[in-house]
């Protein structure tokens, strides 16, 4: 699509150096706006669980280590 554009870009007289360049340079402008919103997007804050859940089963494993082995 974009050669498309250039094509018809280089039928005007005189422009056709600059806007074919310009025509490229959006390109890596729209590829930067992307690659900016989708980097906002994924770090955006999501809901934190807090230590409670890993605290809680972390005390659950500490308790099951600590009992006897039955059968000793």
């Amino acid at each position: 699509m974009v050669n498309l554009l250039i094509s018809q870009l280089r039928t005007l007289k005189g422009l056709e150096v600059g806007m074919a360049a310009l025509a490229w340079l959006l390109i890596p402008l729209v590829a930067a706006i992307g690659a900016g919103l989708w980097g906002s997007w994924a770090n955006r804050n999501r809901k934190v669980r807090g230590d409670g859940p890993e605290l809680i089963g972390y005390a659950r494993f500490r308790e099951a280590m600590e009992r006897p082995r039955p059968g000793s």
